[in-house]
């Protein structure tokens, strides 16, 4: 497989999981398999809203968060290789969800990733924005 066919699959391989997760569809036992064993231990995530939440601040929050949202939907569209640097890559992508809870319930944002080419691959770093209301406007919620 290509490092993009890699890297397409996991970012839609986790988000798939946090489908299942916040639906509550999920085995709770595998959050740990499924999730937090594909971060680095100084994993940095950044919200669109801006503030630095660590691997532990994320963990919390799912073990809190499971089965809250039985309506909640990811699509991730437009992966792309930003850049390739040893066994780094730095990939970009929008992710867009129906039924969200703790957002607007139709939204999009873009994300920016760095992982460590490793088997399975480890994220590094996370950082969302979201998309501008034109962007969003263009696009289709019907998934």
């Amino acid at each position: 497989m290509s490092t993009l066919e890699i890297v397409t699959k996991e970012i839609v391989d986790l988000h798939e999981f946090f489908t299942e997760w916040f639906n509550g569809t999920a085995d709770r036992d595998q959050l740990g398999s499924q999730f937090l064993s594909r971060l680095d231990e100084n994993v940095v995530f950044i919200p669109p809203e801006g503030h630095i939440l660590t691997g532990e601040m994320l963990k919390g929050g799912f073990d809190r968060d499971f089965g809250t949202n039985k309506d909640f939907r990811i699509q991730i569209r437009d992966v792309t290789i930003r850049r390739e640097v040893g066994d780094l890559v730095m990939a970009t992508y929008t992710e867009w969800q129906v039924g969200a809870t703790q957002s607007e319930r139709e939204n999009a944002r873009v994300t920016s990733v760095l992982m460590k080419m490793t088997s399975p691959v480890t994220w590094l770093h996370i950082q969302e924005t979201w998309l501008p209301d034109s962007a969003r406007d263009v696009g289709s919620f019907d998934f």
